[in-house]
């Protein structure tokens, strides 16, 4: 217990350190915690605030409540899938993935500055280690969830027919009556690789919901429990 709680203060002391460079024009941030995972895992506001920053079109300026609970699952999900990630050396992130997930991150931003001005909201400086931090931790959990779902998913020719004929072909006729409907062979990878998707959906949301039920996971702020 001795040991878990000079490792609680140091992280907050680092979480601290972090936002110590805040711009002048930035959210105003007073840190905490808010959460646990697993007695080890320490989530904290400026955590949360990150997380937003990423999102377009997100209020940075007094964050929705729904939002920060939105994100602080979306971190407990993460935080979880890292500890497992973590087993495998395998799915480290090289220098260009993560370069590669950076300029993915930023095309979602337009114009393209709105990225960098977001981070400079919340004391996230384009070069710093926090930034470079979440996007190895994001690669890290998408080649762990590749290797562990992805690989072993298998999509039979008759669950694509089956697929095509149970909801393609009634969500066509929902969507544009009256126009002709693609035969299946002309729609058939497109389907495989939906198909695909969504098991590994479920299997990931399954894992989830396994991870968390075995988890011990501590809210400490009250105003991001749920349903509060």
């Amino acid at each position: 217990m001795k040991r878990v709680l000079i490792s609680f203060l140091f992280l907050i002391a680092a979480s601290f350190a972090a936002f110590g460079q805040t711009p002048a024009r930035g959210v105003e941030v007073v840190d905490r915690m808010v959460a646990v995972v697993n007695g080890r895992e320490l989530i904290t506001y400026s955590d949360l605030l990150w997380q937003l920053a990423l999102q377009p079109g997100v209020p940075l300026d007094a964050p929705r409540s729904e939002d920060l609970r939105r994100v602080l699952d979306l971190l407990v999900d993460q935080r979880l899938i890292a500890q497992e990630a973590g087993k495998l050396p395998s799915v480290a992130p090289t220098e260009n993935e993560i370069n590669d997930e950076l300029k993915r991150l930023i095309g979602f931003f337009d114009p393209q500055s709105e990225f960098y001005r977001r981070l400079g909201r919340v004391g996230l400086g384009q070069d710093s280690t926090q930034l470079r931090e979440i996007v190895q931790e994001r690669v890290r959990i998408r080649k762990y969830l590749d290797f562990r779902f992805r690989s072993f998913t298998v999509v039979t020719p008759q669950e694509v027919e089956a697929y095509y004929r149970d909801v393609y072909v009634p969500r066509r006729r929902r969507q544009s009556p009256g126009q002709v409907i693609p035969e299946l062979k002309t729609v058939f990878d497109e389907l495989k690789k939906e198909l695909i998707e969504n098991k590994i959906d479920s299997d990931t949301d399954d894992f989830l919901e396994e991870a968390r039920a075995a988890a011990q996971i501590t809210i400490l702020d009250e105003t991001l429990r749920s349903g509060s």
